[in-house]
């Protein structure tokens, strides 16, 4: 019985963070593309009007593949399976993506949500939220990679 929760667990979290890697590259070369290419009070009236959407997808989203890698880490180490150090490889860089919301993006998002940043920083920080995301995208793809190549271990 405890094989089959094992695998579960390590399917389910291979599937989040698949899912969340591939929402973040859609996000970076989609929406932060669209942001980038508008005015700045365009940009702002649109996060605005949608930031809780963004919040409300993206965040269960990275919590749900964060919480499923570190469950599969922690059943694949006390299991003794192959692949364990790549599910704790993984779980690392999973945290890491959630790390990344109050480091910068909380900050960040609450600015343009509200409006309180002023037009003319929004370029400068679009940029600046664009390298951050693009670090965070690769660090869910490495995780993803090292859950799936576990998978096959």
């Amino acid at each position: 019985m405890m094989e089959v929760f094992i695998n579960a667990t390590t399917l389910l979290s291979v599937l989040a963070l698949g899912l969340m890697a591939g929402a973040l590259v859609a996000e970076g070369a989609i929406l932060v593309r669209f942001w980038r290419s508008v005015p700045p009070e365009v940009f702002l009236s649109w996060y605005k009007r949608n930031a809780a959407l963004l919040q409300n997808f993206f965040g269960p989203l990275e919590i749900a593949a964060a919480v499923l890698t570190i469950a599969a880490a922690a059943l694949t180490w006390i299991g003794h399976r192959p692949g364990r150090e790549l599910f704790a490889a993984s779980a690392l860089f999973g945290i890491a993506v959630l790390a990344a919301f109050p480091l910068y993006f909380q900050r960040a998002n609450a600015s343009f949500a509200t409006g309180t940043i002023a037009v003319v920083r929004v370029a400068e920080e679009l940029r600046r939220w664009s390298a951050w995301h693009w670090v965070r995208t690769v660090l869910a793809i490495i995780g993803f990679a090292c859950a799936a190549a576990a998978c096959r271990a």
